[in-house]
């Protein structure tokens, strides 16, 4: 398991000093990984999503190939840049789909209650993702953590280490963190 650890973390290397053909070589290794993300990603989302992972890996491949000049710490920072790209990915596929709904030129069906059901998914991430950014205004620390955690993948020990800080710190933030999501993202919630 340690070789392809070494192995992507020398590639993103070669990859940020300009080789080209580093990519060709780094996509298979990380392709089941990043799929696996947007599956993640994806399972919180409606059944019937117009996005499947392999469109939303490919959607975020030619967002992290289109960098000019990528800097690639190690591999936990690409799975990071990764993870932040889907999620953006995502946000901007709810916000297209909610502008559809409040009068795109899709005509109104009588299915209200599978509208209803898009809607309040598309509305769910919108309002996640509206959470993690006033998250991260107020602790940018906090809001690194449940990205790299929870849409990320990174486990407890890569998420220390790509931050900095030790294992305690990661569980105390994501703990504090999630509560406060919580209650951000529950009706009637209170707002910090």
């Amino acid at each position: 398991m340690a070789q392809p650890l070494i192995e992507v973390t020398d590639l993103l290397a070669q990859w940020r000093s300009g080789d080209a053909r580093a990519l060709d070589r780094l996509m298979p290794i990380v392709y089941g990984e990043l799929r696996r993300l947007a599956g993640r990603y994806l399972y919180r989302e409606r059944p019937n999503h117009t996005l499947d992972p392999t469109a939303l890996v490919h959607e975020a491949y030619l967002r992290l190939v289109d960098r000019t000049h990528p800097q690639w710490r190690d591999r936990g920072h690409f799975y990071a840049v990764a993870a932040k790209v889907m999620r953006r990915i995502l946000v901007d596929h709810a916000r297209t789909v909610q502008a559809a709904k409040r009068g795109g030129n899709v005509p109104r069906v009588s299915l209200e209650a599978l509208g209803d059901v898009a809607d309040q998914r598309a509305s769910g991430m919108l309002a996640l993702d509206a959470a993690l950014s006033s998250l991260e205004a107020l602790d940018s620390r906090k809001a690194q953590v449940i990205e790299l955690r929870f849409f990320g993948g990174l486990s407890i020990e890569e998420t220390a280490t790509f931050l900095g800080v030790s294992k305690a710190t990661v569980i105390s933030d994501t703990r504090t963190a999630r509560a406060w999501l919580h209650s951000e993202l529950e009706p009637g919630g209170v707002s910090c």
